[in-house]
């Protein structure tokens, strides 16, 4: 864990992953077996991490890449399954637009944590980073976007969709390539390296993952239905 961090910090982001657990399951029909699998997931890389498992960079790929692979596995294997698209294709798509609202306090744990030296400033809203515009505009698109429980501007959620998913894109690869892998681009003064520990790493192993199959089953839906 990293040391001498604000405790106000720490509480926003777990606050982040708090909001983005319960969104994400109140859009789910069927809650106990995705509840069970986010917790398990959650659990096992917190324990992880706290084992120092995700500091050693020292490979190629690095143990980080422990933290991503199987969750996008696992998105691979919704969108490729008869189960996984079933899944997909029952999660409420209004419920979905409004989880993006936690890219504000996403966004906010960055800076502070880039005040702190524990990202690059490249990694915030004052660098590289637009995602918090995703988090700004989700609530307008949620209300402009739906008329009760039907879709009521369709092209509005598809643009929107690919854009934020695109702001998404941008920072996963910034952040990627500013941490100290063998293959790191930018911020060596600076590297990237709070989400190599707790609680952080539950940024790129649950919240970007939770956003991204967000933003994926939305578009599927958009693009499915007439």
């Amino acid at each position: 864990m990293i040391t001498g961090l604000p405790s106000y910090l720490i509480l926003i982001f777990l606050a982040a992953v708090v909001l983005t657990y319960q969104l994400f399951i109140s859009a789910v029909k069927e809650k106990k077996i995705p509840t069970l699998i986010m917790l398990l997931w959650t659990t096992l890389v917190a324990v992880l991490a706290y084992a120092g498992v995700f500091t050693d960079v020292s490979g190629t790929p690095p143990l980080f890449i422990l933290a991503v692979a199987p969750p996008l596995l696992f998105i691979f294997y919704l969108f490729s399954s008869k189960k996984g698209l079933a899944f997909i294709d029952c999660l409420d798509i209004r419920k979905l637009t409004l989880l993006h609202i936690v890219r504000i306090p996403v966004e906010i744990s960055l800076y502070w944590l880039a005040v702190h030296k524990a990202v690059p400033e490249l990694m915030t809203f004052e660098g590289r980073n637009f995602d918090i515009l995703s988090g700004l505009t989700a609530p307008v698109i949620y209300f402009i976007g739906f008329t009760g429980n039907r879709v009521k501007n369709r092209t509005l959620l598809l643009i929107w969709n690919l854009i934020a998913l695109g702001l998404l894109f941008n920072i996963v690869m910034n952040a990627v390539l500013s941490a100290p892998f063998a293959f790191q681009q930018y911020a060596f003064n600076q590297p990237n390296v709070a989400v190599l520990f707790f609680p952080f790493i539950w940024l790129p192993s649950f919240i970007v993952m939770v956003v991204l199959l967000s933003h994926l089953a939305a578009l599927r839906q958009l693009l499915k239905k007439p």
